[in-house]
């Protein structure tokens, strides 16, 4: 608690807590935002779902004389948190467009006599010149805001109605005010900060870990085939797939429903009955599979969510972020997994080249399609690049697919310095899809005009395609070896680690799958002999080549061909089978086991 609040009021909340809530005690970084809040501060709490948000404005209502006002954009987020608040006593109620003018008259009401102590009430409704002069009469302890980063054109879910909240707010008499959101980046929280408060706000920015979610991505080979296995995880608890369009959710939910699991369909075009009809099974129900457009999920309070799945690729770092968030709000292990393709991302950024939109705005949804795919083609923790892209630091999670060895790895030293080669050459100035061409050797009017078709780096990489180079270089970026340079972000650079992979240094992995198939007339790998697993020989062979670059030392004194050969005729199943696999002594077992067990396992 910071010095100069009153301790009664830490403690009156505390009893509040327990006596109300029935919680024990607060939440890791609760109390030192309620002591802001309740001391008049204006408040900017950026915290991951599940963490408790929603106990920062309603337990305050509990404590004080007068009116908080929480400004929601969700209908049926409100009738969720109103029922949930009058079952603990609080006199609440929502003002939006699905009260009729009975309701409507009894909240102003309730308002003119003071018996409200919350009222949730959705941003369009709050602009109106009655409700605004309605609530100016009432004494305000605190407007609330949620889901605060929809105010910005740089979020995920922006809603212009979010940017006169700053208005709302003067003619209300500029009570203090706390915005609360669990998804902002850098320049979403500057955004939120410029655009709904009068003064600097104490911000908290708590972790963006969820360290109970497990993290998978996977390049789509059958979509339906592979979200079913999936769910195949998860018998008899309740999920989400997302689906880019409202036809995917019906086929889905068709095919899973018609393979035996309670699977319903949720997006906007549905008719209003049916859609909040199969919300609330999904709410009140075990087991319910929920195929949906993004229209479903902001504001659903089910703790116990056990999967997230993305039939199709999210539309941003910040999207993916929120929607997973979903999964494991109770604290207990959840998975995740998203599917993308090459289709999502070519239509991704034909959307952002489409409509009427600003160059600085198209730059800005370009980049963060680039952070996207980025993640989506990790050779590298996913929950460590996931938290760096909100500005947070972290070593490798051990509870991701990354980490376990699901994602296949290959040497690709001698790609990435022909990547490298084409930035320095082109001196930073040119982007991957100019980039790529140059490499596959794809003259182009950009390259012709440039004179970059006289490059020694042209054609260098023709045996590949554009978009295996593109792949090969949102990988460079993930992993830092090139960078936007700070003074100038329409510049890369090559990093002091990719001048040691330029230079023949520092070897490279890279994801085997980022990598199409050669051309024919490219040189095959040996087949394995006779009785061995011919594809999984290759993989091992891959990963020992990859960890031999890595170690600057002969393949054969990682593990030799025969014990590559017996690992893929024998397919042990764990490291005691290992163990017995010729070759595999104590040290290498301890050494190298897990990481040659998960590819054989990968392979299964």
């Amino acid at each position: 608690m910071d010095a100069g609040v009153p301790a009664v009021t830490i403690g009156r909340a505390r009893e509040a807590l327990h006596r109300v809530f029935g919680f024990a005690d607060f939440r890791l970084g609760q109390e030192e935002i309620l002591a802001e809040v309740l001391n008049g501060q204006d408040v900017m709490a950026i915290m991951p779902t599940g963490s408790g948000k929603s106990l920062l404005f309603q337990l305050p209502a509990l404590l004080g004389d007068g009116l908080t006002v929480v400004v929601s954009p969700l209908i049926a987020l409100m009738r969720d948190q109103v029922a949930q608040m009058r079952a603990y006593g609080v006199p609440a109620a929502a003002l939006n467009s699905a009260a009729d003018g009975a309701e409507r008259q009894s909240i102003y009401d309730a308002l003119s006599a003071r018996r409200l102590r919350l009222l949730y009430v959705a941003p369009e409704r709050l602009l109106r010149d009655d409700t605004l002069e309605l609530l100016h009469a009432c004494r305000i302890d605190l407007l609330a805001i949620d889901e605060a980063h929809c105010v910005s054109q740089w979020g995920h879910d922006f809603r212009p109605e979010y940017i006169r909240l700053k208005e709302a707010a003067q003619a209300l008499g500029r009570p203090p005010t706390l915005a609360v959101t669990a998804t902002a980046d850098a320049p979403t929280r500057d955004d939120i900060e410029q655009r709904l408060f009068f003064q600097p706000p104490k911000i908290f920015v708590r972790s963006f870990d969820r360290p109970n979610l497990f993290l998978a991505m996977r390049p789509k080979t059958d979509a339906t085939r592979q979200l079913w296995e999936a769910l195949e995880r998860h018998r008899g608890e309740s999920g989400i797939v997302y689906c880019g369009s409202r036809k995917r959710t019906e086929e889905l939910a068709r095919e899973f429903s018609q393979r035996g699991r309670r699977a319903l369909p949720y997006h906007a075009g549905l008719p209003a009955d049916i859609r909040s009809s199969n919300q609330d099974a999904f709410l009140q129900e075990d087991g319910v599979v929920m195929c949906a457009t993004i229209a479903f999920g902001m504001g659903v309070d089910k703790p116990d969510v056990r999967f997230v799945c993305h039939a199709d690729m999210p539309s941003s770092i910040e999207s993916y972020y929120q929607e997973i968030g979903r999964a494991g709000r109770d604290g207990l292990p959840a998975d995740t997994l998203t599917l993308y393709g090459a289709g999502d991302i070519e239509l991704r950024r034909r959307q952002i080249e489409e409509g009427d939109k600003t160059p600085e705005r198209r730059r800005v949804e370009q980049d963060k399609l680039d952070d996207l795919v980025a993640l989506c083609e990790a050779a590298r923790c996913r929950r460590q690049m996931l938290l760096g892209f909100f500005g947070e630091e972290s070593g490798p999670c051990g509870h991701c697919d990354v980490c376990n060895g699901a994602v296949r790895l290959v040497d690709g030293s001698l790609e990435a310095q022909k990547a490298l080669s084409a930035v320095y050459r082109t001196a930073g100035r040119f982007f991957f899809g100019h980039l790529a061409n140059i490499l596959s050797g794809k003259t182009t009017d950009a390259v012709e005009r440039h004179g970059h078709d006289q490059l020694k780096t042209f054609g260098a990489g023709k045996d590949r395609s554009p978009a295996d180079w593109r792949g090969v270089l949102r990988q460079l970026l993930s992993a830092k070896m090139i960078d936007r340079d700070r003074a100038d972000r329409e510049r890369l650079i090559i990093t002091d680690a990719g001048r040691g992979v330029l230079k023949g240094e520092t070897p490279f992995p890279l994801r085997e799958d980022v990598l199409a198939a050669k051309p024919k007339g490219a040189r095959k790998a040996a087949p394995a002999p006779r009785d061995a697993d011919a594809e999984l020989f290759a993989a091992l062979k891959a990963l020992r080549a990859a960890m031999a670059k890595a170690s600057n030392q002969p393949a054969y004194v990682i593990f030799p061909d025969r014990t590559l050969i017996e690992m893929a005729k024998e397919k042990p199943r764990n490291l005691t089978e290992l163990a017995e696999i010729h070759g595999v002594g104590e040290q290498k077992l301890k050494k190298f086991g897990s990481a040659f067990l998960a590819v054989v396992k990968d392979h299964a």
